[in-house]
């Protein structure tokens, strides 16, 4: 059931906000409408992205220290593989 609604906004917000949804080629209500919904869902945002079993595999769950000192690392291996 559609149901009138009367907002005051700042006359450039408004203007920016048609001109958004002229570009969306969607009504100023209906942009309204699903930005009011998307923040009074109850589903979790985390549902939203299921990560496959493939891209699940690809990880390998090992950490890197805080001071980790790569550029070192990467140094000891350019004179090593260099020599």
């Amino acid at each position: 059931m559609d149901t009138k609604l009367t907002l005051k906004l700042d006359k450039g917000i408004i203007e920016k906000a048609k001109a958004y949804a002229s570009d969306q080629q969607v009504s100023l209500s209906k942009l309204v409408e699903n930005y009011l919904n998307s923040l009074t869902s109850t589903t979790p945002k985390k549902d939203d992205i299921t990560i496959s079993p493939f891209v699940k595999n690809l990880t390998s769950g090992t950490t890197i220290p805080a001071d980790y000192d790569y550029k070192k690392d990467y140094q000891d291996y350019l004179e090593e593989k260099y020599r």
